[in-house]
């Protein structure tokens, strides 16, 4: 059994940075990849960002050159660097471990941004 428990989020000012933490922890012999989500109010939740087993990263449009995503393998820890923040980027953000069919998820922790 995997677990995934996300830290880091609060309350910062628009301009401001954040980072996230995801700390996995149990079982997984294959990641394919790990990445995070954002849900807003009212909203579907969507990727913003993703790192794959090789270390390539991907991310939203509306997050690129602002947000970066990197793990520590020793660790087991994914971060994601927020910087320049928005009261858009305000919501829940969750980990997600994807282990090639077995999706993983954690609590979310809440980001709000305030103008």
């Amino acid at each position: 059994q995997v677990q995934l428990v996300e830290s880091g989020g609060g309350l910062v000012q628009a301009g401001g940075s954040l980072r996230l933490s995801c700390a996995a922890s149990g079982s997984v012999w294959k990641i394919n990849a790990m990445g995070w989500y954002r849900q807003a109010p009212g909203k579907q939740r969507e990727l913003i960002a993703l790192i794959t087993s090789g270390g390539s990263t991907n991310y939203a449009v509306s997050v690129k050159g602002r947000f970066t995503i990197s793990r520590d393998n020793d660790k087991n820890t994914l971060y994601l660097q927020m910087n320049s923040l928005k009261p858009e980027d305000a919501g829940v953000y969750y980990c997600n471990l994807d282990s090639f069919g077995n999706n993983y998820w954690g609590q979310g922790t809440r980001v709000a941004v305030s103008s």
